[in-house]
C-alpha cells in the first residue's frame, strides 16, 4: 500500500485530501495540532518517514484579517513549518506537494500566470511566499521535488463559517437578511473538489520544482455570489452592505490555469453554481428543520 503523509489533515482542505487519499487506497499518516507543533522539529521524532514516498504539506495559519492581528505566528507556522517539512523531505528522500496560497497582490493585467512579479500584500500571502522560496531552494540544491499549488479561493462543503461563502449561505437559509462588508470586490473561486484533484495530480509532475495556479479562470463579485445563492434557494431577501473595506483590499483575481491544464491534464468539473448547489444541499440537511 502507497504510504503518504498529510500535514493539516484536520483542516477543510486536508479533511478533503485525506478523504479522497483513502479512496484511491494510500495509507495516510495524519499530522495536524493535535500531533504536534510543526515549527517545532522534535515534533516529528514519533514518527517513522523511512517507507514514506510523498508528504501533501498543508499545516497552517490561514484566516487573512488574523495576519494582520499576529503576524509572528504566521511567519512561525507557515515559514519555519514549512522548513522541518522540507528538511525531512531531504533527510528521507520524500517528494513534497506544497499548498501555498494566492500570493500575487495587486496585479494589473488577468488572467495572472505563475510567471507574474509576485507582490504578496498581507502577513499571511507573504508567509506563505517564504515557503514557496524555501521550497524552491530545497529543489534546486537539495533535489527534493517539490510542487508548489497556488490555488485561488477555494470553497465547498465544510468550509469554516468565518470564510465569505459559508457566512452567506448561512444567512441566506436562516437570517432576515443578508450582511456583508462589501459587495464589489470579485475573486476566482475553485470547488473543493476540483482543487483535492489538481493536488493528488501532482504527485505525476515531471519537473523537480513545479508552481500550479489551481482556480476557475473567470472572476464573481459578492453581490454575484449572494445572487446565484438566493435564485438556488428561489429567495429574494434584503442586502445589507456595510461598504467597509479590508486593508489593502484587491478588487479583481482572475488565475490562469493553462500550465496546470497542460502539465497535469487537469480541469475544474465543477462550475461555480454546481460547486454552491453541493453546499446548499448539505447545508439544508444540516440545518434540517431550521430552514
Amino acid at each position: 500500500m502507497k504510504k503518504v503523509i498529510v500535514t493539516g489533515s484536520s483542516g477543510f482542505i486536508g479533511k478533503a485530501l485525506t478523504k479522497k487519499l483513502y479512496e484511491l487506497n494510500y495509507e495516510v499518516i495524519k499530522l495536524n495540532s493535535k500531533t504536534g507543533d510543526i515549527s517545532d522539529f522534535s515534533t516529528f521524532s514519533k514518527f517513522d518517514f523511512t517507507d514514506i514516498n510523498h508528504i501533501y504539506h498543508l499545516a497552517g495559519k490561514t484566516f487573512v484579517p488574523d495576519s494582520w492581528e499576529n503576524p509572528l505566528e504566521f511567519y512561525k507556522i507557515n515559514a519555519e513549518g514549512t522548513l522541518n517539512i522540507l528538511e525531512l523531505c531531504r533527510k528521507y528522500k520524500i517528494e513534497l506537494t506544497y499548498i501555498s496560497a494566492y500570493v500575487y497582490g495587486h496585479q494589473d493585467f488577468m488572467p495572472i500566470s505563475e510567471d507574474v512579479v509576485v507582490r504578496p500584500n498581507n502577513p499571511y500571502a507573504h508567509s506563505k511566499y517564504i515557503a514557496e522560496q524555501l521550497c524552491e531552494f530545497y529543489a534546486y540544491e537539495y533535489g527534493v521535488k517539490v510542487s508548489v499549488i497556488r490555488p485561488f479561493n477555494v470553497f465547498g462543503v465544510g468550509q469554516n463559517e468565518k470564510f465569505l461563502i459559508p457566512h452567506i449561505i448561512k444567512q441566506a437559509l436562516l437570517e432576515d437578511n443578508i450582511k456583508v462588508k462589501d459587495l464589489t470586490p470579485k475573486r476566482d473561486y475553485i470547488y473543493i473538489d476540483d482543487l483535492i484533484d489538481a493536488i493528488i495530480l501532482t504527485k505525476h509532475s515531471k519537473n523537480n520544482y513545479n508552481v500550479y495556479n489551481i482556480g476557475s479562470g473567470y472572476s464573481i463579485s459578492v453581490k454575484e455570489i449572494i445572487d446565484v445563492v438566493q435564485e438556488i434557494l428561489d429567495i429574494s431577501k434584503p442586502i445589507n452592505c456595510e461598504n467597509s473595506f479590508r486593508i489593502n483590499e484587491i478588487s479583481d483575481v482572475v488565475a490562469n490555469i493553462s500550465r496546470a491544464n497542460l502539465e497535469l491534464n487537469w480541469f475544474p468539473q465543477y462550475s461555480f453554481i454546481d460547486g454552491i448547489r453541493e453546499i446548499l444541499k448539505y447545508e439544508k440537511e444540516k440545518y434540517n428543520g431550521e430552514v
